[in-house]
């Protein structure tokens, strides 16, 4: 298969590029490489891509019409997409609104139309978020749940692009795939998540920022875990039965609703050092707690995440001070 990654120098899309790469797979990965977080760590992982001769990197926006147009001329050979690039973050779109809307509407629709003019396109996998259930008390989140009321434009943007996508399977009938991510975390990942967050300032010595006062719980999922749900999803298109749309939307979680404090605790367990706390209120945008069932993704592609965050902790933790130096 030739796979088409966005965000491919991303920290899902790295790893789901280097699955794809192993099983024979060739894949064209494209990145703006912006400036979100630190480059250094996007050009580290596009190094470890780039061993890899079945791998094609372009530097490119996926919102820009004309850039993404001579992706697909010069690869005819494509025949499935992973859109994971994105804008991410909800704290971040309260200041920076229309990155969001450029990357995660603009940019989405923009592969979308990619892959309606490609009529050997089997498959249209695109990330989505946990956070379009907003403020939903009905634990665990489920596929089924109402999700029209989200509390920050960044969940907002994800479920326009669930919307979007149901739209062009309906109309041109384009077998699409969402998956709503709960809380990835492992080596390689993102410098603005909680788990690289808090080793960060235990290891600087620094106070860690804890919201909501520590009351909280996350289902945290482990990359490998996640990157094998994606392959087996985009091994698994929809079927189109020729009435309703050849569309799927899944949770792609743990299933395993953890305290935010006992995860912490793991990470100074492994560091070796104790945290100083900064507790503050909860943060405009956030929700108290989060709970994946995977119920819809374990039926239809046979999902089943392994590692635990007593597992998962630890193996981050040595590629965290490992890649530092620490």
């Amino acid at each position: 298969m030739s796979v088409l990654v966005t965000g491919a120098a991303g920290f899902i899309g790295y790893n789901t590029s280097l699955r794809l790469l192993a099983r024979g797979d060739h894949v064209v990965g494209v990145d703006n490489l912006n400036a979100y977080y630190d480059p250094a760590l996007k050009a580290k992982r596009l190094e470890h891509l780039s061993q890899h001769p079945g791998f094609t990197f372009v530097q490119a926006d996926i919102a820009d019409r004309a850039a993404m147009a001579a992706v697909a001329q010069a690869h005819p050979e494509i025949t499935a997409y992973i859109n994971l690039a994105a804008q991410a973050g909800v704290r971040h779109s309260l200041n920076a609104p229309h990155d969001y809307t450029h990357s995660n509407v603009e940019g989405h629709l923009v592969m979308l139309e990619l892959a309606r003019a490609n009529k050997k396109c089997r498959h249209f996998v695109y990330a989505s978020s946990s956070s379009v259930y907003g403020a939903n008390t009905k634990l665990p989140f489920s596929v089924e749940d109402r999700v029209d009321h989200p509390i920050s434009l960044y969940a907002a943007t994800k479920r326009a692009g669930e919307l979007i996508s149901h739209s062009y399977s309906h109309l041109y009938r384009i077998p699409t795939t969402g998956l709503r991510f709960f809380t990835v975390y492992g080596p390689w990942g993102r410098p603005d998540m909680a788990a690289y967050l808090f080793a960060t300032a235990i290891l600087a010595g620094k106070p860690i920022t804890v919201f909501n006062n520590g009351d909280m719980r996350r289902d945290f999922t482990y990359i490998d875990d996640i990157v094998s749900g994606v392959v087996g999803v985009l091994d698994n298109p929809p079927a189109d039965d020729g009435a309703a749309p050849p569309c799927r939307l899944y949770n792609i979680g743990n299933n395993n609703s953890e305290k935010l404090m006992d995860f912490i605790g793991l990470i100074e367990q492994c560091l070796g050092r104790k945290a100083e706390y900064d507790f503050r209120p909860m943060q405009p945008g956030d929700v108290k707690e989060t709970y994946a069932d995977i119920s819809a993704i374990q039926r239809d592609v046979g999902f089943a995440p392994t590692t635990p965050i007593s597992v998962g902790v630890p193996k981050f933790i040595e590629w965290f001070k490992t890649y530092h130096g620490a």
